[in-house]
């Protein structure tokens, strides 16, 4: 099959007019490792008879050189470029590449299956009409088939093609066919209805790839090329909804003043009525300019500029909109969002969101849940990480305007951008309910009430009390404030609740004596409990000498709640340390009041760790605590 027709050689010019009015489709390959994206891409321009000569002895030589095949020629090489790629025989970066066939012209890209690379792949899926999942007929539908599934479901590509590679390696067994055809199925109940075509192949012999394959008779339906030239993509355009967000205002002379863009849905006509938004100034379309000549009409994805009736202040990232078709225009949406950056997402910091035309400032508010793409169950999480899915309440300091994704991917869909390094670090598409009242509003709701459950999946810890008790000297308050620095370093929220910090505020009023220490502990454990109500580790510090004393703290706290660390270094190493002076004091003026010299200290029978802090270093003793609280599953 050749893209060329007899025109090429008789007429060039009705030639390059003929393949201008063909139709593009986009569309992409995607799946797990080694399923044979680059091979299936480098077999279609092979059998569609795109690869020129020179490039095809280069291919060649290639293949001897790299041996993966056993001296027959890989076509992988045609789109796997990168030396990295080469060397390890996979796909890295997003490769695109052009064909073109006798009914329509092909814009196909290669994206890598591995889980690290997840950002390439959504990104080369967000300007696709298809895709193409492969999946290898010996392994069957693995983890990162699921995962692109759900990402090319999230993106709205409404065609998709399973095509099960491979055959040729399981005897090009039926069975093994309907088996992996089942198993996708099954898992596909849980995404966004697509057009769905099954495809048994085998890439690297071609069997229907282009032509028809002589080894599967049993398979009656189209092979990838056929369905290729005519899934029907005409209808997935809006053609509804006018959008046409303005890129640059062009004014040469004092004559003339046009609103350059591109529509990204709908269709213009001469004559017809438009609002500007946000101002809200309405007017009629006076002409529709292109390079070349002035149009009637204009529809999706043309490059025009729009002259208006009346003057009306609109600038760069304004809208124009039909006067009885609006979209949203807000300061709050709800969005799903796939990060693609090394540093996690955090909630309530500063990024740029662009959105078509216009770049505002705002933040993320709240991350309602995160999404385990294999699974597809909703889990709370505190961030998102590198390649994580959420969905997230968006706020920005400017209105905007906005569709629902699913109904616009121009207008619904937008990317943030890190403020300092200008690096695109995350992609959102956008859901909004214009029946619904906004975030802002929705706060006056009386079940708005953050619950610990909430709080404790924004933090990413469990709330609990690490108290850390022994002598005076024994390193109690060190530790305590190093546990804090520690768990701040880690992004985990913690605070200190410091005996002696007590002593000066709540409990001013308290002796220093033993029902002086009782009660100040008491006080305290309330304290503490409020403060793991509030979401937060409490890092505790007390002498807490009375086992009765901790055990009533502990049942105000909670026992699942509550880790008692036990300090002990020698009774002469507290004193060398004194950093009260209480030790120093009771040689000049001997008292009855402390704990390990006036009076035994109760040692707990059952701590959850004992240190001593003469023989270990402070790193070594927060080590062992973080381990304790992992274990625990505090954080």
């Amino acid at each position: 099959m050749s893209h060329q027709s007899d025109l090429i050689s008789t007429d060039i010019n009705a030639y390059l007019a003929q393949h201008e009015r063909k139709e593009l489709l986009r569309l992409l390959t995607c799946g797990s490792v080694d399923d044979g994206k680059s091979t299936l891409i480098g077999r279609l321009l092979h059998d569609s008879k795109m690869i020129y000569e020179d490039q095809l002895m280069a291919i060649k030589a290639d293949s001897i050189k790299s041996g993966t095949t056993g001296g027959g020629m890989d076509l992988a090489l045609l789109v796997d470029g990168l030396q990295a790629e080469r060397e390890q025989g996979i796909t890295i970066d997003v490769a695109y590449r052009y064909f073109s066939t006798a009914r329509r012209k092909f814009i196909i890209a290669d994206t890598p299956g591995h889980e690290q690379y997840t950002r390439n792949m959504a990104t080369g899926a967000s300007t696709c009409d298809l895709a193409v999942i492969l999946i290898d007929a010996r392994h069957g539908v693995q983890v990162q088939t699921r995962r692109h599934s759900f990402i090319t479901s999230l993106l709205g590509i409404k065609h998709l093609v399973v095509a099960i590679n491979k055959m040729d390696l399981v005897g090009y067994s039926e069975a093994t066919y309907e088996r992996i055809k089942a198993d996708y199925l099954s898992f596909a109940k849980g995404l966004t209805q697509a057009d769905l075509h099954f495809i048994p192949l085998s890439a690297l012999d071609g069997d229907n790839v282009v032509n028809p394959s002589a080894h599967m008779p049993w398979y009656k339906g189209q092979t990838l090329m056929s369905l290729f030239e005519t899934v029907e993509i005409a209808k997935d355009r809006n053609l509804k909804d006018l959008r046409f967000p303005v890129q640059y205002v062009n004014r040469p002379n004092l004559n003339f003043r046009g609103f350059c863009g591109t529509i990204a849905s709908g269709i213009v006509r001469k004559g017809d009525e438009v609002v500007a938004l946000p101002s809200l100034k309405k007017s009629r379309v006076k002409s529709i300019v292109t390079y070349d000549e002035e149009l009637e009409a204009a529809y999706t994805d043309m490059a025009v500029t729009l002259t208006l009736e009346d003057e009306i202040d609109i600038s760069r990232g304004d809208m124009i909109v039909h006067s009885d078709n609006y979209p949203v225009v807000t300061e709050n949406f709800r969005a799903t969002i796939v990060w693609m950056a090394e540093q996690p997402m955090l909630p309530g910091k500063m990024y740029d969101f662009k959105l078509g035309t216009k770049t505002v400032t705002g933040s993320v508010k709240t991350l309602k849940h995160q999404i385990d793409v294999n699974s597809l169950e909703k889990r709370p999480a505190p961030t998102l990480e590198l390649n994580a899915i959420g969905v997230c309440e968006v706020e920005v300091d400017q209105q905007v305007c906005i569709d629902n994704y699913s109904a616009n991917r121009s207008t619904g869909a937008f990317i943030v951008i890190d403020r300092l390094s200008n690096a695109t670090i995350g992609a959102g598409m956008i859901s909004v309910d214009p029946t619904h009242p906004s975030p802002r509003s929705q706060a006056t709701n009386s079940t708005v009430h953050v619950t610990r459950e909430e709080r404790a999946a924004r933090y990413g810890q469990s709330p609990a009390t690490v108290m850390f008790i022994g002598l005076s000297g024994s390193g109690k308050s060190t530790m305590a404030h190093g546990l804090e620095r520690r768990l701040f370093d880690m992004g985990r929220v913690g605070t200190v609740l410091d005996g002696k910090a007590m002593r000066l505020g709540i409990s001013r009023d308290l002796p220093h004596d033993q029902q002086g220490r009782v009660e100040n502990l008491r006080r305290s454990a309330h304290v503490a409990k409020l403060l793991n109500d509030s979401g937060l580790i409490c890092c505790a510090a007390f002498v807490a000498p009375n086992k009765d004393s901790r055990e009533h703290a502990l049942s105000v706290i909670g026992r699942d709640n509550c880790f008692i660390i036990y300090l002990n270094p020698s009774l002469d190493i507290c004193k060398q340390r004194d950093p009260s002076g209480l030790y120093a004091a009771a040689e000049l003026t001997p008292s009855a009041d402390i704990p390990g010299v006036s009076f035994p200290y109760e040692e707990p029978a059952s701590a959850d760790l004992i240190l001593d802090t003469g023989a270990l270093s402070i790193d070594e003793c927060i080590d062992r605590v973080i381990k304790l609280m992992q274990d625990k599953k505090v954080i």
